[in-house]
């Protein structure tokens, strides 16, 4: 069992440090804070959403801005469309599970805004209608995906695309990739910034 589980570590790792040496998607992490620390400058939000883990990887992501994520400072705007029940099982019922997360952001969304959807397989219909109805109100958009990003990450304006097949590790590294946003945000609104 010790092996296993170091096999386990291993695995993780071993896909953190994929990320680690693909510059591209370095950069375009890089650019995704950017575009947060614009848009929050501007006085917009973050929405987010996902099926299952990537529910919980929103709520988490979400939670750490608008609480705080490693020092005290003023509230950062963001909302996970996975958490109001009543939403969910009202549009669920009269507009079938597909719409439970493009109908609210219909309505709490404004263009500026970023949602960003989550996603192992890049394939959750709900989020992808959620990218359309983004689209449709100048809403941008970010996937966080793995595998080979599916139909999230064409559809995205900028896609990030952990590089592994198993499901676990990419979840690991979606937390991860939320983790270092947080950071950044934080840092570059209301500490002394990030280095280059």
């Amino acid at each position: 069992m010790k092996q296993y589980i170091k096999e386990q570590i291993t695995a993780s790792y071993e896909t953190k440090q994929k990320i680690l040496a693909n510059e591209p998607l370095v950069e375009s992490i890089a650019e995704v804070a950017q575009m947060c620390v614009a848009l929050y400058r501007d006085d917009k939000k973050t929405l987010l959403a996902g099926n299952g883990g990537s529910a919980a990887d929103a709520q988490h992501i979400a939670a750490e801005l608008v609480g705080r994520y490693g020092f005290d400072r003023p509230s950062i705007a963001s909302i996970a469309l996975t958490t109001d029940t009543s939403n969910l099982t009202a549009i669920g019922n009269d507009y079938g599970y597909d719409k439970v997360f493009s109908r609210q952001l219909e309505g709490l969304g404004s263009q500026g805004d970023l949602f960003i959807g989550i996603s192992t397989s890049g394939n959750s219909q709900n989020v992808i209608n959620a990218f359309e109805s983004a689209k449709a109100k100048g809403i941008m958009t970010v996937a966080l995906v793995g595998r080979d990003g599916g139909k999230m990450a064409e559809m995205a304006d900028v896609a990030l695309i952990v590089p592994s097949d198993a499901t676990p590790r990419i979840q690991e590294s979606h937390i991860l990739i939320g983790h270092i946003l947080c950071d950044i945000i934080e840092k570059e609104l209301f500490g002394e910034g990030v280095s280059e």
